[in-house]
């Protein structure tokens, strides 16, 4: 019996509870004088009109429309409702106003038709919304196109199913054909809470009702939303990065008079101005001193690479006596040629080292015979090639063969068996085309020092010690901010410095920025491919990043992402030539800082920049600055001759030089041996190699090396569709 009191009495307060919060919720939009809700008309299909839209549904209170404009911003008093709506309409096709619209909207009108499809680009735009976040979605089918009585069943069966497929908590389409379903749609966006979009938590947005420019100052009028909003904090408008705030204003709305019913005009008020010690700068990148840790100043013939100009490639020869000598045990009174005849002990030996069974026999007379041997010092070179009996090919011959081998191996090899494996260049040496890569025992333990060998642009980004904690603290400071302008209130914002051109735009939309968030850095994203994008999509490749309220142009570098999402030993992760299908993958941009669960899109333009590809999808991971994303290739060999645990291996290297040059990086086969290079033979690039194991012929002998790479510098979006696109970067 206590238990059921208990569950009834914790029932009833989670119902209090909910209750209250809805009632907090929507007190910012109580009253005719409240904040309206806004609501983002999005036509799906050629033939509808967001402006018949928002027309059919006004009709449900006999409101007029007539002011409304295909593209623009229109506000209704719903008296029934008390509360206002304030509709911002969009034409069809306008992709990246839509983004924009319902980045700070309320609710989200999907206008559907009854009789034409939602084609490619409605497709495109549902899934980025999707990704990007979406409020509360209201979806209505237009009553411009006629709708058959005797179909109208299955077609609405038919477009709520599409909708679920991409918004599951949908339960019914509006028909706006009927009027009942009219006023039912007017009140699903006039009643109730609505659905909060994650990255939008601690942050305010004002959609401009009204803007001015005047020398350079933009002035916003809206109304502010989401969370309070502090004066010392910078803005971002979209397209055209972020700016910094000079004063806000109350701009309360003209009221009229109890008596005679006359409007009356409320002087604003200063509400808040920047705190010098407190307010952000716009620096977003550090300024570095090339000349600050230079210890020397190189001289001209250091600066020309050597004397003359020309940087002396060879390897020196080392000096007489330094390189040790093996020595062979040979009976007392023999000859040089006589000893030449003697197999040393160690090629007659087993796998596992013992010695053959007739040795053992005679082992006590061999002591015997030991005691009157002398040491005698062996030309290595020479044995080896004796042992080996190896022959140098002429060119023509050389070529022959390895263009054999190539193209058969070409033909047998799956292309996701070795995606990292490239054949070495004849025309240059090796270790001139691969000098910065290097080797590493283990990838997953070997060290590698984050802070060395760094370009230029990483001494231009931030570093954050601990990111979590910091991103602690600015959302507390942002709770506890003094004179920040509380949510529901209609101010003026002045913003310094910003184009002309912006005062121009319909429907402007300003965000604010929490601290730090204007400040450059690694960031580092989870991704996935989109399932209906059947392009290539390779790293560096320019595309458009849409996180929170911006819009960047990058070009990302993708990595293999560590099970469980941690460092590893070393922090050392895989470069990703390609983003593929059903694999997740990190991408590493430079780009501003952000906090919070933040969800991204990928996009890609084509010839239509409103038509773009809807590329991959993910969110925010960490701005980690320590990652490395080391690159690594692949350099194959094959096993010319084979005896036992030593190999002939031909077409890795074409000289000798390089062969020295790659002599310390560890060797392994595609069939699991370990190995490293024994000696260089010939003039052609062969050399002799010893495994752990014995290996086969049919196996292949790989060399692993790896380089760090690093991304490239981020643009605006505005910026980078100003300029002109290439074929290559353009996909139908």
């Amino acid at each position: 019996m206590q238990t059921r009191l208990n569950r009834r009495n914790h029932a009833k307060q989670t119902q209090a509870k909910k209750r209250s919060e809805i009632v907090s919720a929507n007190r910012l939009f109580n009253g005719v004088d409240g904040a309206p809700r806004i609501v983002a008309v999005v036509p799906l299909s050629p033939d509808v009109s967001s402006r018949n839209i928002v027309s059919a549904i006004a009709a449900s209170l006999d409101v007029s429309a007539e002011e409304c404009s295909e593209n623009g911003i229109w506000k209704m008093k719903a008296e029934r409702f008390k509360t206002s709506v304030q509709f911002r309409t969009l034409p069809y096709r306008d992709f990246y106003g839509t983004l924009d619209a319902c980045k700070v909207a309320d609710y989200v009108v999907f206008a559907l038709s009854s009789s034409v499809e939602v084609n490619d680009w409605g497709d495109t735009l549902l899934r980025s919304l999707q990704s990007q976040g979406l409020p509360e979605v209201v979806t209505v089918v237009s009553q411009e196109s006629e709708l058959d009585p005797k179909q109208r069943s299955g077609i609405m069966k038919s477009l709520l199913s599409f909708v679920q497929y991409f918004v599951p908590s949908q339960t019914r389409v509006f028909d706006l054909h009927v009027p009942s379903d009219q006023l039912n749609a007017l009140r699903a966006l006039s009643e109730g809470k609505p659905s909060d979009v994650r990255w939008r938590e601690g942050r305010s947005s004002v959609l401009s009702e009204n803007t001015e420019w005047d020398d350079g100052v933009l002035k916003v009028t809206g109304v502010v939303r989401g969370a309070s909003l502090s004066v010392n904090r910078l803005l971002h408008i979209p397209n055209y990065g972020d700016f910094q705030i000079s004063k806000i204003f109350s701009a309360p709305l003209p009221r009229s008079h109890r008596s005679n019913g006359a409007i009356m005009d409320v002087e604003p008020s200063l509400l808040s101005e920047p705190d010098a010690e407190d307010a952000d700068s716009l620096v977003s990148t550090n300024d570095p001193d090339d000349l600050a840790n230079e210890q020397t100043w190189p001289t001209e013939e250091e600066m020309n690479g050597g004397h003359d100009g020309a940087q002396d490639q060879t390897i020196p020869d080392a000096l007489p006596g330094t390189t040790p000598k093996a020595v062979k045990r040979i009976p007392k009174g023999m000859s040089e040629y006589q000893a030449a005849w003697i197999i040393d002990e160690t090629d007659e030996e087993d796998e596992d080292g013992e010695l053959p069974s007739a040795e053992r026999d005679n082992d006590d007379q061999g002591d015997e015979e030991m005691e009157e041997m002398v040491e005698m010092p062996v030309d290595d070179e020479a044995d080896n090639q004796r042992s080996v009996r190896f022959q140098d090919l002429d060119v023509e011959e050389e070529a022959e063969q390895l263009e054999k081998w190539r193209n058969r191996k070409r033909e047998e090899e799956d292309d996701t068996a070795f995606p990292d494996e490239i054949d070495t260049p004849q025309d240059i040496s090796a270790r001139q085309r691969f000098a910065r890569y290097r080797g590493m025992r283990s990838f997953r333990t070997s060290p590698w020092d984050p802070y060395e060998n760094l370009p230029r642009d990483y001494a231009r980004i931030f570093q954050f010690e601990d990111f979590k904690r910091t991103e602690r603290n600015v959302r507390r400071r942002a709770e506890q901010a003094v004179n920040a302008v509380e949510p529901g209130t209609r101010v003026t914002i002045y913003i310094r410095d910003v184009p002309q051109e912006v005062a121009n735009i319909i429907g402007l939309t300003v965000f604010s920025l929490f601290q730090h968030e204007h400040k450059v850095t690694a960031l580092n994203f989870t991704v996935q491919r989109n399932t209906e994008y059947e392009g290539s999509v390779r790293s560096k490749d320019p595309l458009i990043l849409c996180v929170g309220p911006r819009r960047l142009f990058v070009n990302p570098v993708y990595s293999q992402l560590t099970r469980g999402g941690g460092k590893g030993t070393n922090n050392v992760h895989k470069f990703e030539r390609y983003l593929r299908h059903g694999v997740t993958n990190v991408a590493t941009i430079y780009g501003p800082v952000t906090y919070g669960h933040q969800s991204c899109t990928l996009l890609r333009e084509g010839k239509d920049p409103q038509a773009p590809h809807l590329v991959a999808y993910g969110s925010f991971l960490n701005t980690d600055t320590t990652r490395i994303i080391a690159k690594r290739i692949i350099l194959s060999g094959h096993p010319f001759k084979v005896h036992k645990k030593t190999a002939t291996i031909r077409y890795m290297f074409f000289n000798p030089d390089d062969i020295q040059y790659f002599k310390p990086i560890q060797l392994h086969t595609k069939y699991g041996r370990v190995g490293h290079i024994k000696e260089s033979l010939g003039t052609h690039g062969y050399f002799k190699a010893y495994f752990d194991g014995p290996i086969n012929q049919m196996d292949t002998v790989c060399m692993s090396l790896y380089k760090r790479v690093y991304p490239k510098w981020y643009q605006l979006a505005r910026q980078a569709n100003n300029e002109p696109m290439d074929d290559a970067m353009m996909e139908e």
